[in-house]
């Protein structure tokens, strides 16, 4: 088993831009985190935040143009990824580091069939006989749950239906059992059920394999019983991160607090649903203050004029507000009704 206190990923002020006719787009804008091995890391934030840009830079898929890293680090393994060549970088991603992206019809090649694209993986990184892959091929879908895997494994991906296309990336991406598997939205577009299926999946080949996690969503739900650790983004910033616990029991950021809020709860709720007014800004043009206080209900004059500081709550949890300590306090008042619904 990984030895849990020692630090696989470690990213330092990440900087990645994207240039468009509008002006510079600041998708992902000076983050920092760091994640153990055999951890489960949530991110989390509402479309646009730099969730996804995030994964793409750590794996460097993000395309140039008119995406380009412009600053910062990504540790993995003490190693810094940014300062690989392309063809050592090919090494990494898919051996070390895999993903598993939102969409896997849009993933998977429509004219090769299934175990092509699984022997490609294999062939690039254990390279072995066409027989030993494509046995290898057969049993990684067998560990996904894909029913008379040897005979599915001859079929193409429009043949299966999305929660079994979705396995197949899984089976993919755990082929070269990696040390971190990126999970970008894994259950986007399928039904309640199909989600269940697969993060139970996920969950389950993670305790098996000792693999590290990041899972990527916009279900709290799913970063409640999923994750140790959490992020919260907004804007390309992290606004919040805490073990994953703490920041559902007693959240430090206005924002977190919208999103808890948000989440439908029958017993409370009588009908009405919270939103956060407003929608998110545009990256490309942010004013000198907090990126939120538009839709901010506590926002002050400082708020809008000045970008507030990272306040540390307690050892692991953090929070950009300039009211992070005021809002803490209020939220630890409201801890037990609040940690009760996780």
């Amino acid at each position: 088993m990984p030895n849990e206190n020692e630090i696989l990923l470690e990213v330092k002020d990440l900087r990645t831009y994207f240039r468009t006719d509008d002006g510079t787009v600041k998708a992902v804008d000076g983050i920092s985190f760091q994640m153990k091995r055999g951890e489960t890391l949530g991110i989390v934030g509402e479309s646009g935040s730099g969730k996804s840009v995030t994964n793409l830079s750590i794996i460097r898929l993000v395309p140039d143009p008119p995406g380009k890293i412009v600053g910062g680090q990504i540790l993995f393994d003490g190693r810094d990824l940014l300062q690989l060549s392309d063809e050592e970088m090919r090494k990494v991603r898919g051996r070390r580091i895999a993903m598993i992206f939102q969409d896997p019809m849009t993933s998977l090649n429509r004219f090769m069939k299934i175990s092509q694209q699984l022997m490609e993986m294999t062939d690039l990184h254990l390279p072995q006989s066409r027989s030993h892959s494509f046995e290898h091929a057969v049993k990684m879908l067998e560990t996904v749950g894909i029913p008379d895997a040897r005979a599915r494994a001859r079929n193409y991906p429009h043949e299966f239906s999305g929660g079994m296309r979705q396995r197949v990336m899984i089976a993919m991406a755990l082929s070269c059992s990696p040390e971190l598997l990126i999970a970008d939205e894994p259950t986007t577009a399928l039904d309640v059920t199909i989600q269940a299926q697969i993060l139970e999946l996920i969950k389950k080949l993670k305790q098996e394999t000792g693999t590290s996690v990041i899972l990527t969503t916009h279900d709290l739900g799913v970063v409640a019983g999923m994750t140790d650790h959490s992020i919260v983004m907004y804007a390309g910033k992290i606004f919040e991160q805490a073990p994953t616990r703490e920041l559902f029991a007693a959240p430090g950021n206005p924002y977190t607090r919208g999103l808890l809020r948000s989440v439908p709860d029958p017993i409370t709720d009588q009908g009405k649903l919270y939103q956060i007014p407003g929608l998110p800004p545009d990256v490309a043009h942010l004013g000198p203050g907090c990126p939120f206080a538009p839709r901010c209900d506590r926002a002050a004059d400082i708020c809008r004029n000045e970008f507030p500081p990272f306040v540390q709550l307690n050892t692991e949890h953090y929070s950009l507000c300039h009211f992070a300590a005021e809002v803490y306090r209020e939220s630890q008042q409201d801890a037990p009704s609040r940690e009760a619904s996780i």
